[in-house]
């Protein structure tokens, strides 16, 4: 009968095993690769020829493998990882599942020299990829194991077909190396490409960022900030880019656990709130990050490729990624508008704002450096009396002014100034500038207002270049959330209430996570076996579609066991507010209020970008403008 139930030829089993494990050169290097780690190796040498389809070559210096257990290395589920149930729990190794080298030796003719730590013979195994597994025979060999590949799919033509040119393949393989060597700064990589030294990587301290440099380029820990993180049982430590230093791709995201590099919907979620509100829309964020957590929290034997996990409690862990991020990227984000120009290359490298000063020290140095237009017509500065009255003022100045429906070009109880009477009115004592340089505010003071849209101001540095709609519009924000999280949510009960059909999957997702939709406002009672209603809801969203905002909540809560979307609407129609809110260009500021809100700037965090994630401040230093204008030259 055609019909009829019998065992695989074992040869095929490890094809089929081939098939989800090996799907080009790039993929059997990172299942080697693996290996070499989990034997304790410090230095792994790699060697390809065609991309390693021809051949590739690894050798490492670990404990070696036993006489005894080189051919049992090439049998199916084979691995001296895991014993027990118990070990499968808490997996602390890359490898485990010991199918990568009998996938591999199924479709390539591989060799294996091996010698393990303390003995004075090595021994050697080969299989041409029929399952014909030669006796050990004794080489020379120094303590650790090479594994030596030839011909990949030379007995499966129909794989071999989908392989790429040597160039594609061969730059899969280097980015392999790439992203194992991020994981393990202790270790030395070494690969070559027919003969040529490609990519050659020394052991250095974990935290040491030449290995960053070496890996995604020098611009990537000049343009980042490194942190660590603790709580409870979860480290996470790393590189954070700064907002400003985005890219059109995610192409320069990497994130391990507990050394293993995953891909995991929950850590991408996590990752994109730490940048909300920071990044240009679009964008996407740079980062090299570090998740140390107990191995029994976390599931990694769901894919053979182990790429993606599962964690035993994913709101705890999305939760502390995102609150990590998020004060880091809040401090980053609040330096990052702090950017030197280069008349060559554009916008440098950022430089960390200094702390700012507290109010007696600005009133004092405000005293010092600052003129108001009228006492330098009459030639005499302004009392600290009259300083801290214009500071005390500002709010009652600054709001009528900045909002929407006030009228353009005037700022009421305040005098209008034209960009040129601005100009003339704040003039610096160059002594007195020098003698106090190390207590100017890291934006300095307002010189002048340019086209009724930026503002110059002068700090220690050189000149400060302002976009004060912008600037407003992320102090605003910030206001608006703080205002938000300090009160309570407030319910609007709905004249209609709404009903919405949902799946029994997302009727089990509500009845477990009720108590979180009555905590963002949301009053929602069941009515039928598959049927919600929803009677209140946050008075902000009271326009907004609500029936598809709930489920859109529930998607996510069945999809990812937790959902930020509510919170994600509330803050886009706070910018929305903000942005609406904020002063708007062509509106002329006094000297008072654009000094004011390079304070209010100063302590905000995130000020270095608008809501949009465009850059709010620029930096131009003094040697830089002499480079200019070749000054000293």
């Amino acid at each position: 009968m055609q019909n009829r139930i019998r065992s695989l030829d074992p040869r095929l089993v490890n094809q089929i095993a081939a098939g989800e494990i090996i799907e080009r050169p790039a993929s059997m290097l990172k299942e080697l690769i693996e290996n070499a780690l989990d034997a304790g190796a410090t230095s792994i040498d790699i060697e390809v020829e065609n991309a390693g389809v021809k051949r590739l070559k690894i050798t490492d210096n670990g404990h070696g493998i036993l006489k005894h257990d080189l051919a049992m290395a090439l049998s199916r589920h084979a691995t001296s990882k895991i014993e027990n149930l118990n070990d499968l729990e808490q997996i602390a190794t890359l490898g485990f599942r010991g199918e990568a080298l009998p996938s591999i030796a199924s479709v390539t003719r591989m060799t294996i020299k091996s010698r393990e730590q303390g003995s004075d013979q090595a021994w050697m195994v080969s299989s041409d990829g029929n399952n014909l597994t030669s006796e050990a025979v004794p080489v020379a060999h120094p303590v650790g194991t090479t594994i030596e590949t030839r011909d990949l799919f030379y007995n499966t033509p129909a794989r071999r077909k989908f392989l790429r040119t040597d160039t594609t393949e061969f730059k899969h393989l280097d980015q392999v190396v790439r992203k194992m060597a991020l994981s393990r700064f202790d270790v030395a990589f070494k690969l070559s490409h027919n003969g040529r030294v490609v990519l050659h990587l020394p052991t250095l301290k974990a935290d040491d960022p030449r290995r960053i440099k070496m890996v995604c380029g020098d611009n990537v820990p000049d343009n980042s900030v490194y942190f660590e993180d603790q709580r409870e049982d979860m480290r996470l430590s790393g590189w954070a880019g700064l907002p400003s230093f985005s890219r059109s791709q995610a192409d320069m995201q990497y994130f391990f656990l507990n050394g293993r590099l995953i891909r995991d919907k929950t850590i991408v979620h996590a990752v994109r709130l730490g940048y909300q509100d920071v990044l240009f829309h679009g964008r996407h964020p740079v980062y090299v990050l570090y998740l140390e957590m107990d191995p029994a929290g976390v599931d990694v034997n769901v894919h053979p490729t182990k790429h993606e996990v599962r964690f035993r409690d994913s709101r705890s862990v999305h939760s502390f990624i995102f609150r990590a991020l998020q004060k880091q990227v809040g401090v980053s984000a609040s330096d990052a508008g702090s950017l030197t120009v280069d008349a060559e290359h554009g916008i440098a490298a950022p430089k960390p704002m200094t702390p700012s000063l507290n109010s007696e020290q600005i009133t004092q140095q405000n005293a010092i450096h600052y003129q108001d237009r009228a006492s330098h017509q009459a030639g005499q500065a302004l009392s600290q009396q009259q300083i801290r009255e214009q500071i005390a003022g500002y709010s009652s100045i600054a709001e009528s002014a900045f909002r929407p429906n006030a009228p353009e070009g005037s700022v009421p109880n305040s005098p209008s100034y034209s960009s040129q009477s601005s100009y003339g009115s704040a003039k610096f004592n160059a002594s007195e500038s020098t003698e106090h340089n190390d207590e100017i505010p890291p934006l300095g003071y307002a010189l002048a207002q340019l086209k009724g849209v930026y503002i110059l101001a002068e700090n220690a540095e050189g000149l400060v270049l302002v976009d004060m709609h912008a600037a407003h519009e992320r102090i605003t924000y910030e206001r608006l959330k703080q205002d938000r999280s300090e009160a309570t949510i407030r319910q609007q009960p709905l004249l209609v209430p709404v009903t919405i059909q949902v799946s029994e999957t997302e009727m089990m997702a509500w009845k477990e996570q009720a108590g979180l939709f009555a905590e963002l406002g949301l009053e929602i009672e069941q009515m039928d076996e598959a049927v919600l209603v929803i009677r209140s809801v946050p008075d902000m969203l009271a326009q907004a579609d609500v029936s598809q905002l709930v489920r859109d909540v529930l998607a996510d809560l069945v999809a990812h066991e937790h959902s930020s979307r509510i919170e994600e609407t509330i803050h886009e129609m706070l910018s929305s507010m903000a942005c609406h809110g904020s002063v708007r260009a062509n509106r002329l500021l006094s000297i008072a209020e654009m000094n004011a809100l390079l304070r209010d700037m100063e302590a905000t965090e995130r000020s270095g970008q608008c809501n949009h994630g465009r850059p709010t401040w620029v930096q131009m230093s003094l040697n830089q403008l002499d480079g200019w204008f070749k000054r000293g030259q």
